[in-house]
């Protein structure tokens, strides 16, 4: 067995680096799939950044906090093969302020350009550049991990970037193409659930006690989902961006079950989160008192499911109230009666997702508990 299966007579640690690395690899590879949207733009156009010379306001107009008209731009080009030439172009205005977006002069670009061989047929502002900013967000973010983490914080870095990856290469594009979004997002939870638990709790009971009670939270979660969006009569629309979505040459997809999809995606951090608590705190009470029966660690298990699930289900409140703060605002300054307000779809759809993530999350307490209380104490332990 040994020789033909060698990554099981490795210890613990190099199992741990060896499967990082298998993890890692998939990251790469995942990188360079293509989504098959690549094409949809037309050919030839290439990005650049690019540092605004001067702005021509003369044909923008304001009426109130609405931007309407045009503004003539003049960017100098700072990278690509347009290296030092100056482009001029428009900035149109579509009257929304979460869309528009007005340059002055020193502002960095982000261009889009079309060519035909090295002669520029059209310049377009695509937004303000912000790319070198992210990255050194996210390196900042990354040293912090590994300087505070070491190996476990490569380990959870490698977690959010295969994380990433498989939601931009392999959920979204599966969706536009049609495929149904619950199953699909209910598959991609489960595979990231077992990646991340595993890679950051190691291979061994404890990350398995962890995605057991993940999984099965999630399954009730997804049921729930499912049902009380029909009882609540609440339309995928809710989901920002989404009739633009339908009018983009996608108006096959079922937005209703896309939301559902969202809900149970949403919910699944905060469930594996809470399902790693329980089940290491379990382990290291196994640890610490090897004779405990499991009657009594299911006891401990309770009491720790107990001391958590509270705070978790505030985390998810106050989550999905930040996105909507702006809404509430709204429908309260216009003084709206609370019934009115909570009987409104876009406040029932975060009233759903709110209600059934932490259900999700209450339930999964003492499941994890439940699978703990199995896998850690041997049959022959119970009284």
């Amino acid at each position: 067995m040994k020789k033909r299966f060698p990554f099981f007579s490795l210890s613990a640690k190099k199992k741990d680096v060896a499967f990082s690395g298998v993890v890692l690899f998939l990251c790469l590879a995942l990188y360079f799939v293509p989504t098959g949207f690549e094409g949809r733009l037309p050919r030839g156009i290439e990005n650049a950044e690019g540092r605004v010379i001067s702005v021509d306001n003369s044909h923008m107009e304001q009426h109130g906090l609405v931007l309407s008209g045009s503004q003539g731009v003049e960017v100098e080009l700072l990278t690509g093969r347009w290296k030092g030439q100056t482009v001029s172009t428009g900035n149109h205005f579509l009257g929304k302020m979460e869309l528009d977006r007005v340059f002055e002069p020193g502002d960095r670009v982000l261009m889009n350009i079309s060519s035909i061989g090295d002669v520029i047929t059209m310049a377009q502002t695509a937004d303000h550049y912000r790319l070198r900013i992210e990255l050194i967000l996210l390196v900042i973010f990354a040293l912090f991990l590994l300087f505070y983490g070491g190996f476990v914080g490569f380990q959870a870095l490698v977690s959010f970037l295969f994380t990433g990856l498989i939601l931009w290469k392999v959920m979204i594009p599966l969706m536009l193409k049609g495929v149904e979004p619950i199953l699909l997002s209910f598959g991609i939870v489960c595979v990231l659930t077992a990646i991340i638990l595993f890679l950051v709790g190691g291979l061994g009971k404890k990350s398995t006690v962890a995605f057991l009670g993940s999984i099965t939270g999630l399954a009730i979660t997804a049921a729930m989902a499912l049902y009380f969006t029909r009882q609540f009569r609440v339309s995928g629309a809710v989901l920002p961006f989404s009739e633009t979505l339908l009018y983009s040459g996608f108006a096959h997809l079922n937005l209703t079950r896309i939301y559902i999809a969202a809900v149970v995606l949403s919910a699944s951090g905060a469930v594996m989160d809470l399902s790693m608590d329980i089940s290491a705190a379990m382990n290291e009470i196994v640890r610490h008192n090897p004779d405990i029966s499991r009657k009594e660690l299911f006891s401990s298990g309770n009491r720790i499911g107990r001391a958590v699930i509270g705070t978790m289900t505030t985390t998810l409140l106050l989550a999905y109230s930040g996105g909507y703060i702006a809404m509430l605002m709204l429908f309260m300054g216009q003084g709206l009666p609370e019934w009115n307000i909570l009987n409104m779809s876009y406040v029932a759809a975060e009233i759903l997702h709110t209600i059934v993530g932490s259900f999700g999350l209450v339930l999964v307490a003492p499941l994890t508990t439940i699978a703990g209380a199995l896998l850690y104490v041997p049959r022959k332990k119970s009284p």
